[in-house]
């Protein structure tokens, strides 16, 4: 009678057992739904959408271990390779999604990692050719690899998946319609000229912040509290830039792309390794993934600042951000805000920086990028006269000078007036929490009219010239490897080397070196006159204490120096760029070690007949030796 009874639960649980392909195709729709809801989620708020990534995460571990658990079931009913690397692309996708959102290092490596596993099992070659939609798919991975590859500067790969992607298209045109791949041939001429502007030369060393050659945040000096009544720490970033004809790749400008990196902290010297990392079975991480993840990391190094790039927002989309970002920010945080800008004031004409003919919405549509654009107006009348009030729109347009204002910027198409333009005065209502300003643009000059009209915290700037300086052995004011302004700010030395129309062929690694081994010890020089001047003004004394302020900080200054030194710009102040509040006379241009430390660096290079220097101004007889110890700020 038991055993009677025990056959038929056997019996009826076997009837009750789900085919494996039937679970399988369960967990497919399951997480493709709970895929599609985050993929379009906003990439700025802060920890309110963690918990909908750890939920498709969650379905998506689930999926990709059972299908390795029922690899053999699974392709025996039918399931294809490419279907297998569409669930490790999604998984992919996922985690660059959260580095956007997150800015933790540790889910870009994971992207990668996901992303090899692809090229390396080469899930979407079976058939490539007798499917257009399987190109396509392989033709997006490659591009989407590619954009995590140069986040993580992984140059060796960029450039193999490069020539993979170029040969590709070619192939894809002789044996489909070539009307099916002309977005892509746009895509590979983006991506040829990004990568001729961001040049090896550009990338010596890492733009990110690196414990090889800058000082250990622990070792930064930090200034009495008379002085500094609080230390802000660099919370959060919004960046954005925008010049018709720009170089970028997908929705990566140069700028951006490079502003992005030098905000961040360097993690290992394994990412710049040439040897790649190993996968497991399957394409599944295995040990070596472990300890990849695990060298990229460093748990002693504090959290990197989340970053929100944006990409030719709408005025009301930016301020939306804004808006969130300091709603969000912690109480011992400051927000930087980056904004690159052409001057044309939506003109179709070409602009001091280099703006030529706008590019029309469809072609950015295409390659699915949005169609607004950021442009700046120019006016001969001076806007430091106005105070905010006066540079509201609707005051302006009483005025009649309402698409004609030298006082902002222009987000988004031309000839819808005001509703594109954005003010000093539109940042005035997010002044009741800590701003650091870095504007690059012909009317960066309008946002000193933030001055004075703060609602409970003075803000940080620094601007940019007003024209571009003239760059030696360069056909163009603005120079193709990008804002010479935002080069100073994430590789100064690199930008001294190109105002004087030096490249990487033209400059031995040993020369780089000593050049390199001396601007690091005058921009600690810099840093330690800041922190003992009786004059620093306390908008600057609490931001010297974060790693990242104090570095762009002090590059400005190094910037500064060069161009008000330089002879082609000397006594030009349309060429100098200022900040915002005013720093201690004893780091300016003016002063006698600020001009040796341009001196000795010029010297090395051997153009020193290229700046003009005071009166009795010479290099010192004992100059630092190459095997002097070096704290770096570099």
């Amino acid at each position: 009678m038991s055993h009677s009874n025990n056959s038929n639960s056997n019996s009826n649980s076997n009837s009750n057992v789900i085919p494996v392909t039937e679970v399988y195709w369960s967990l497919v729709e399951k997480a493709d739904k709970k895929f599609s809801k985050i993929r379009d989620l906003p990439h700025y708020q802060r920890n309110r959408y963690d918990v909908y990534f750890y939920k498709v995460f969650k379905v998506y571990t689930q999926l990709w271990k059972f299908q390795q658990e029922n690899r053999q079931k699974l392709v025996e009913a039918g399931l294809k390779r490419w279907e297998i690397g569409e669930i490790a692309s999604r998984i992919a996708q996922l985690y660059f999604g959260q580095y956007m959102r997150t800015s933790d290092a540790s889910y870009l490596s994971e992207s990668y990692i996901f992303y090899e596993a692809i090229l390396t099992r080469e899930y979407f070659k079976e058939g490539l050719f007798q499917d257009v939609n399987l190109a396509n798919k392989q033709l997006r991975f490659l591009a989407r690899f590619l954009v995590v590859c140069l986040v993580l500067n992984r140059r060796e790969m960029v450039h193999q998946l490069v020539n993979q992607l170029k040969l590709l298209v070619d192939e894809c045109k002789r044996t489909f319609q070539e009307t099916d791949f002309k977005e892509w041939r746009l895509v590979v001429q983006e991506i040829v000229r990004f990568l001729k502007a961001d040049t090896a030369f550009m990338n010596i060393r890492p733009l990110r912040y690196s414990l090889f050659v800058d000082p250990h945040p622990d070792s930064i000096p930090h200034l009495p509290p008379s002085i500094a009544r609080r230390n802000l720490r660099l919370r959060d970033a919004i960046l954005s830039s925008y010049h018709t004809n720009e170089v970028k790749f997908s929705e990566l400008t140069l700028d951006t792309f490079r502003m992005l990196q030098c905000l961040e902290w360097e993690p290992s010297g394994s990412l710049y390794q040439s040897s790649g990392t190993r996968m497991g079975q399957n394409g599944a991480p295995g040990p070596c993934r472990m300890n990849y993840s695990q060298n990229i990391t460093d748990p002693t190094l504090p959290p990197n600042p989340r970053k929100a790039v944006l990409y030719r927002p709408s005025v009301t989309h930016f301020i939306a951000v804004l808006a969130t970002v300091c709603e969000e920010l912690p109480l011992d945080g400051i927000l930087l805000l980056y904004l690159s800008a052409s001057g044309s004031g939506g003109l179709a004409i070409s602009s001091p920086r280099g703006a030529e003919t706008y590019v029309d919405a469809k072609g950015n549509c295409a390659r699915k990028f949005q169609s607004d654009a950021i442009y700046t107006d120019e006016n001969p009348v001076s806007p430091f006269s106005l105070n905010c009030d006066s540079l509201n729109p609707s005051s302006l347009r009483s005025q009649g000078d309402y698409t004609n204002s030298s006082g902002c910027l222009q987000f988004g198409t031309r000839g819808n007036g005001g509703l594109n333009y954005i003010y000093p005065c539109d940042f005035v209502p997010f002044t009741r929490r800590p701003l650091f300003l870095v504007i690059d643009s012909d009317n960066s000059e309008a946002f000193k009219a933030i001055v004075g009209a703060e609602k409970g915290e003075p803000v940080a700037m620094l601007l940019s010239p007003s024209s571009s300086s003239p760059i030696a052995a360069a056909d163009s004011s603005h120079h193709p490897s990008g804002s010479l302004f935002t080069i100073f700010l994430t590789a100064p030395l690199q930008a001294f080397g190109l105002l004087l129309g030096l490249s990487g062929s033209d400059i031995e690694m040993e020369t780089f070196n000593k050049a390199e081994k001396l601007l690091s010890l005058s921009l600690s020089d810099w840093g330690l006159t800041l922190i003992r001047s009786d004059t620093l003004n306390p908008v600057w004394a609490q931001t010297l204490s974060d790693p990242f302020l104090r570095r762009l900080l002090i590059r400005f200054l190094f910037c500064q120096a060069v161009l008000m030194l330089y002879a082609p710009t000397f006594n030009k102040k349309e060429f100098h760029p200022m900040c915002m509040p005013p720093l201690p006379s004893a780091v300016l241009p003016t002063a006698t070690n600020s001009q040796i430390a341009v001196m000795q660096i010029a010297n090395i290079f051997g153009a020193v007949n290229s700046f003009i220097f005071s009166e009795g101004v010479k290099l010192p007889e004992n100059r630092h030796g190459d095997d002097m110890d070096v704290i770096s700020s570099y």
